[in-house]
């Protein structure tokens, strides 16, 4: 895979870990997986994001630090205590979706077609070349946190204001979460392993974490996965409005999301969409693929505490990140790299940071960043938008800053890439996404090595 346009990444070179750790590694490193058949690499990427569905163009902006947030348009907010958003503009779904259908679906699932054709094209499976393969052991997940959350609150509203004879026929099949895989499967033909998981916002990894499990068992070959979300709308933002977790900086949007800053004030609601082909070595050697990344384990847990606040002592998280390492095979000096989940809010941020620091005793070669510093909480895509960003910045060796980090929590030791994107060779990479309901999942990637 090619490094992100421009000057900073566009260099092919390979980057090996420093002697040091690879000695430090080997001394404490648990069996890692060697099996090609259950060995899990990465052939293909897909987007939908506030800066676009091109991958370079994304991960550039990202390293730029340009913040996607602005004042919502999409309906009138003015009346809203908040009036912004990661908010989409300009999506086309031209060559991917058809016109008819287009205008019937909901963005959820206009988002999740476009995002995992675009994989599928990314990873050399288009229409041509799937026809050839055993399309049984080919499967789709595409989670979602919300659904069709539009569809839903057109059928409401017909229902309410002119009877239940008014309610679409479309109403029930895209409200419903499984739609965006059964979507994406109807028109690639791929009759593997297909539903959705709904975890919040832990939803993407979720995924990643069930389908790298289908393959290892051998119920699959090859796995579209991934998660999508469109609820910048009047029921999403008033939703979230009412559960108080917004920002409610009006007055500087692109201020508003701050992890670990002092002065953060809540999330900012973003949306899109994230989809990984995930494919057995075997698969992907056999056919000649180009291997982007492996995915070496994953792990979830529940902090079986609160609906909405996370633990105060870290425990879910702390040893959910521990169980994704026993997975991986990978001991916890080998991660030099965390995709955070921080999304600005007073008590996750920090609930994150210490699990982190209770895992990780020595993170003074650690990098940590915050991708919604600069495109919102896609909620039940950010794991999949945050996994892409998770796997340029090992193609380039470059990572995306953390934006609006003025004044840092003092708890807060670890390098959070402030500001400025800085030139880090990952090694191996932790991405982290929690959800409403205590939903922990924490997925492990690394450069390919044969």
């Amino acid at each position: 895979m090619a490094g992100a346009a421009g000057s900073c990444c566009s260099s092919g070179v390979v980057f090996r870990a420093k002697k040091c750790r690879a000695i430090k590694a080997m001394a404490s490193a648990p069996k890692r997986e060697k099996d090609p058949k259950k060995r899990i690499v990465i052939t293909g990427m897909g987007l939908v994001s506030v800066f676009g569905s091109d991958i370079d163009t994304f991960y550039n902006k990202l390293l730029e630090g340009q913040s996607g947030i602005s004042t919502i348009d999409r309906f009138d907010a003015s009346n809203f205590s908040v009036r912004f958003a990661g908010q989409i503009r300009g999506f086309s779904s031209e060559g991917y979706i058809d016109g008819k259908n287009d205008r019937r679906l909901d963005d959820c699932w206009r988002y999740c077609l476009v995002a995992g054709k675009r994989a599928l094209e990314n990873a050399n499976l288009g229409p041509e070349i799937l026809e050839t393969m055993d399309r049984t052991r080919i499967g789709v997940l595409v989670g979602t946190g919300m659904g069709g959350l539009s569809a839903f609150t057109t059928g409401v509203d017909a229902l309410i204001q002119k009877g239940y004879k008014k309610i679409s026929p479309f109403f029930i099949p895209y409200s419903i979460t499984n739609m965006g895989s059964a979507l994406l499967a109807i028109d690639t033909g791929l009759m593997g392993p297909n539903y959705s998981i709904s975890t919040a916002c832990a939803t993407a990894n979720y995924c990643f974490y069930a389908a790298a499990n289908h393959i290892r068992r051998g119920e699959a070959d090859v796995m579209v996965v991934g998660g999508t979300e469109a609820a910048v709308m009047p029921t999403g933002v008033g939703g979230f409005i009412a559960c108080r977790a917004l920002s409610q900086r009006n007055d500087s949007p692109q201020k508003a999301s701050r992890p670990w800053d002092k002065n953060r004030d809540g999330f900012v609601m973003g949306e899109g969409s994230g989809v990984l082909v995930m494919e057995s070595l075997e698969s992907a050697m056999n056919r000649g693929a180009t291997i982007i990344a492996e995915y070496l384990g994953g792990a979830i847990t529940c902090d079986a505490h609160h609906m909405t606040d996370p633990r105060s002592d870290g425990l879910g998280v702390s040893s959910c990140i521990t169980k994704s390492l026993q997975d991986a095979g990978v001991s916890p000096e080998e991660v030099n790299y965390v995709n955070a989940h921080a999304t600005s809010t007073l008590a996750g941020d920090l609930a994150e940071v210490n699990a982190i620091k209770k895992v990780f005793k020595d993170t003074s070669e650690m990098k940590m960043n915050g991708t919604k510093s600069m495109i919102g909480h896609g909620l039940g895509a950010a794991g999949g938008l945050e996994a892409i960003a998770t796997i340029k910045a090992i193609n380039t060796g470059w990572l995306h800053p953390t934006i609006n980090q003025d004044d840092l929590e003092p708890d807060v030791t670890i390098d959070t890439v402030p500001n400025v994107m800085k030139k880090h060779e990952v090694n191996i990479a932790i991405s982290n996404s929690f959800g409403f309901g205590g939903h922990n999942s924490v997925v492990v990637f690394a450069p390919f090595r044969p």
